[in-house]
């Protein structure tokens, strides 16, 4: 399994900043032709690099609602739950959590009373406190960090160097980080094909 290189690297920002673009484009700018673009991708998605072309929709075209940051933080050991009822909210467009435990949602409210709309949202019981913040602006920007991107072995759980192997077993594109890690991972996925036979 080669490494990505800085090609590589170009061709994944490229899309992530545009996933319609077309190969003859994005050969311009890497300097290779079409095909040797589709190839490089094709190879990206093999590894699991790139899972899915996705579309990212401005909800603000969508419909109405006034942008706000909401955060809060949860009381003592409710920080899932108010998680779940924070994610599960319509008017919830995207959603974090902090090193320090805070939740902090973006979102959209048709109410400008958004205090109650988070009482209502998440039981008040489970938040100790609660800032909003009107937002006047916003831009999100796909992240493509060269150092972000390694496979894991699919066996011990390294990182997969050049010196690593890519195979096939049962369905999946599998990645190792040497010869000894495949032989162990193929000989278990044969033994529990062999047990699942058998029952």
């Amino acid at each position: 399994m080669r490494e990505l290189d800085e090609t590589d690297i170009v061709i994944l920002r490229l899309l992530a900043s545009d996933g319609r673009r077309s190969y003859s484009e994005i050969g311009e700018r890497v300097d290779l032709t079409p095909p040797a673009v589709s190839d490089r991708v094709s190879r990206l998605q093999e590894a699991g690099v790139i899972r899915q072309f996705t579309i990212e929709v401005d909800h603000g075209t969508l419909r109405e609602g006034t942008p706000v940051l909401v955060r809060v933080t949860p009381a003592s050991g409710e920080t899932e739950r108010v998680r779940t009822a924070l994610a599960g909210a319509d008017a919830t467009e995207h959603l974090f959590t902090t090193a320090g435990g805070e939740i902090v949602a973006f979102a959209r409210t048709t109410t400008t009373a958004v205090h109650e709309w988070v009482a209502e949202t998440v039981e008040p019981a489970a938040v100790d406190d609660t800032t909003v913040d009107l937002v006047a602006d916003t831009e999100w920007t796909a992240s493509v960090d060269p150092a972000g991107f390694a496979l894991d072995c699919a066996e011990c759980g390294n990182t997969v160097t050049a010196e690593g192997t890519s195979t096939v077993v049962g369905d999946d594109l599998e990645h190792f980080c040497c010869e000894s890690c495949e032989a162990a991972f193929r000989e278990q996925y044969e033994a529990f094909e062999a047990a699942a036979e058998e029952a």
